[in-house]
């Protein structure tokens, strides 16, 4: 039996956020045509969650060329490309006038809930490469409908399943029932309601990335405000200090990024936060007044908490992908080929190898993970690496292979040396870790307390 032909086909991007636009811009840019199916009713609904974060990458960053090029017969003109935008702006200023250039390639209120080859579930091989690509949507008003692809670019991120605090990656005992005390993103402390929530109580924030360097900023400077007296933070890490806790600071090329961590330091080294390490939480208690108590694994017990922030990472949906044959790391839930270069436990120095369609292809043809979602588990993704995923990956698609793999891109370097290292011994230095950048150990004072040993330091 002849297949269908599938060239006539659109390419299927699944979410119109940052990369997913992008993605639908190069397709254009490569005579190829997009169909954006964006879950809610506007573009970049996961970057306007966070609206009141301001990004650490300037507007010179998160702008892609493709998208520029689009939008340049609108008449729209880049901000200020050495400005730092919040989520707010980037989503009103770029983002949406992006998906309103693309006009009828992107539609809204279409939630993609199951991909596959036309008459082939996962199990059959038969002419399996040849078979369109069948996407079934729920859409807004509660219908089901489907649609046929050549190819699928699923672009949907991680921003819907945030990774839980207990330390096994499973929900601390009683993490659920304290649901009315525990928040997983970064909470807006300019809004009223949420301020009053935060001000003068007592919160963990449980992470060690840029979102808890934030919301201890935050949070600190709710505290030195008038009507924040008596705000403190508890971080909680689940492993040490090291050199590398608070970011690369100023030895990092993403100065904003770098400012993070140093802000974290300061909320620590001011009084307003206590630093707990070593703390895997394993059970959340609540005492007579309703407040929290976080218990570790090993027993520890936390003084009570009015508030916990959950800041520990996000992890891929890919309950709609099962009938396709998706090659996955097994530990980051990675493209294969992709999770070497991005795995915490071993990653140095900050720089990710730039990548395209190679390492983001799977043993499914025509069928890619890019932006958040490629990077599984792994952490610390930036835009100009999606927008040189999907301009490789749209180079793939329009056959030319010589671009899909040529790299276009140079990332910024953290500033931070040395990758995981022993899981309890965050003093280890990985020896001969790439870049050559780590200097001999230094010691890092962390608030009033005593010195920590610190890895690296670059």
């Amino acid at each position: 039996m002849t297949a269908p032909a599938t060239h006539d086909l659109p390419v299927v991007v699944i979410g119109a956020g940052p990369v997913g636009l992008a993605a639908a811009a190069h397709l254009l840019q490569r005579q190829l045509t997009p169909l954006v199916l964006e879950s809610g009713p506007v573009a970049a609904g996961a970057v306007r969650d966070w609206s009141h974060v301001r990004l650490f990458s300037t507007w010179g960053e998160i702008v892609d060329p493709a998208a520029e090029k689009l939008l340049a017969p609108t008449g729209w003109v880049r901000p200020d490309p050495t400005a730092y935008p919040s989520g707010g702006d980037w989503a009103d200023l770029y983002l949406q006038p992006l998906a309103d250039a693309l006009g009828d390639h992107v539609r809204y209120g279409a939630t993609v809930t199951g991909v596959s080859r036309t008459g082939r579930d996962r199990i059959v091989d038969a002419d399996r490469d040849a078979q369109r690509f069948v996407v079934h949507i729920a859409t807004a008003d509660g219908h089901e409908e489907r649609v046929f692809a050549r190819a699928v670019v699923d672009a949907s991120g991680t921003w819907n399943i945030p990774s839980p605090a207990g330390g096994s990656g499973l929900p601390a005992l009683g993490e659920r029932a304290a649901a009315d005390r525990v928040v997983y993103r970064v909470p807006d402390l300019a809004d009223p309601s949420v301020r009053a929530r935060y001000a003068g109580r007592r919160t963990a924030v449980i992470g060690s990335g840029a979102s808890a360097f934030t919301a201890l900023a935050y949070l600190a400077d709710l505290a030195k405000a008038e009507d924040g007296a008596g705000t403190h933070a508890v971080w909680i890490l689940r492993r040490g200090i090291s050199g590398s806790t608070f970011g690369g600071g100023e030895a990092d090329q993403l100065p904003a990024r770098g400012a993070l961590g140093l802000a974290a330091k300061a909320a620590v080294d001011d009084g307003h936060a206590d630093a707990v390490t070593g703390f895997r939480t394993e059970a959340v208690e609540r005492d007579g007044d309703g407040r929290l108590i976080l218990v570790a694994e090993d027993g520890r017990r936390l003084d009570p908490v009015d508030e916990v922030i959950v800041l520990t990472g996000f992890r891929p949906d890919l309950s709609f992908l099962g009938e396709l044959r998706i090659g996955l790391d097994e530990r980051l839930q990675a493209p294969v080929a992709l999770a070497p270069l991005i795995d915490p436990n071993v990653h140095s120095c900050g720089t990710v190898y730039p990548h395209g369609a190679k390492e983001l292809s799977h043993p499914e043809q025509d069928v890619y993970l890019v932006g958040m979602k490629s990077y599984g588990r792994a952490p610390t993704f930036l835009a100009m690496t999606g927008y040189e995923q999907v301009r490789s990956v749209a180079a793939a698609l329009a056959g030319d292979r010589e671009a899909a793999e040529r790299v276009e891109l140079t990332l910024p370097e953290t500033g931070v040396c040395g990758g995981a290292g022993l899981f309890d011994e965050p003093g280890t230095t990985e020896a001969g870790a790439g870049g050559g950048c780590c200097s001999t150990p230094a010691t890092l004072q962390i608030g009033i307390g005593a010195p920590a040993a610190a890895s690296g330091g670059c």
